[in-house]
């Protein structure tokens, strides 16, 4: 086929959200309506968008639509646009207003324990007028939100590499702990084996993290499977009042379990097993000026975290984080 002749001006931004829309909505009935125009004006965009680009990007169905296989890819490319320009008019916006803005932060169990509340105090007291929205979620789900624009910044754990797509900067390192509550009848065991534990239920990750597969290979080497009695979750508060109020165990960030009076770690090594956190950002877009201060807050308090482990463990010599690779390897 030819090359299409995106900008020659036939091509508009409002066929880039109606693909988006039909994509997400599965109907022209559907996308039309969030789009506030009629079901026929839709039809007649749609055939507009094929002409110029010289493909069919859905298949009708007595249903709905269908993208093809050119229509994912249209639709991912006028998702990533439609964020840029979003992007672009609060840029404009912060720009004129410095000292307000909004930046958006999708987190996962390992950002949220101490970085992402100290990083959020430590905005707030430089710039008390910039606002931070936190969503939680999968990294999955989170991925799939920063790419659409949906989120800014990503904070939680690396586990790849920068790509075309993704940047990805390392604030820490941090291993994790078997714990469980205070005088967890565990702790009496002076001789406390892996095998030990499986008399107590678990508080495993979601099969869809990278932890569960670290933790399934690690019980492997010991010739163990994985828990059957156990709960899988990667929600901190109900991990957190599960241990606290039953003899369950879990694994959690090191610096989870040494700063919660309530929790106590047990004697268990997991064989090294650790993670990076870091920020994930989309490499297509350039961070507004109140993404660019949440990041140096990240920076700064990552940096006050590593400086209090090294003095907790009698280090002469901290690790300054600023060293710290960029990217996870």
């Amino acid at each position: 086929m030819e090359m299409p002749k995106l900008l020659d001006g036939r091509l508009k931004i409002r066929h880039l959200l109606l693909v988006d829309a039909l994509t997400r909505r599965g109907t022209v009935i559907g996308a039309a309506a969030e789009l506030y125009i009629s079901q026929p004006v839709a039809t007649r965009s749609l055939l507009d968008i094929e002409r110029i680009l010289g493909v069919t990007l859905f298949e009708r169905g007595p249903r709905g639509v269908t993208p093809t296989v050119f229509g994912s890819a249209f639709a991912s490319h006028s998702r990533a646009i439609i964020a840029q320009l979003t992007e672009t008019g609060r840029h404009l916006v912060e720009l004129a207003d410095a000292d307000r803005g909004t930046v958006v932060v999708g987190s996962h169990l390992a950002g949220s324990s101490m970085l992402l509340p100290g990083a959020i105090a430590h905005l707030k007291a430089h710039h008390p007028l910039l606002m931070v929205v936190v969503r939680e979620g999968t990294p999955e789900q989170l991925l799939t939100d920063l790419e659409a624009g949906a989120i800014d910044i990503i904070v939680g754990r690396l586990t790849a590499p920068t790509d075309h797509t993704f940047i990805r900067e390392t604030l820490y390192t941090e291993s994790v702990q078997l714990v469980a509550r205070v005088k967890h009848p565990a702790s009496a065991n002076e001789n406390l084996h892996l095998s030990d534990t499986l008399d107590y239920p678990w508080i495993l990750p979601g099969i869809e993290t990278a932890l569960r597969a670290e933790l399934a290979e690690f019980f492997a080497d010991n010739e163990l499977a994985l828990p059957e009695n156990r709960v899988e979750t990667t929600s901190y508060l109900t991990i957190r009042q599960l241990v606290i109020e039953t003899d369950m165990l879990a694994v959690l960030p090191d610096l989870l379990a040494r700063n919660d009076a309530r929790l106590m770690s047990l004697p268990i090594s997991l064989g090294g097993i650790g993670h990076h956190v870091g920020t994930t950002r989309a490499s297509s877009r350039i961070a507004t000026p109140t993404a660019q201060a949440f990041i140096a807050s990240l920076a700064a308090v990552a940096y006050e975290m590593t400086l209090r482990r090294c003095n907790d463990r009698g280090s002469v010599n901290p690790v300054d984080h600023h060293s710290t690779p960029a990217s996870y390897r």
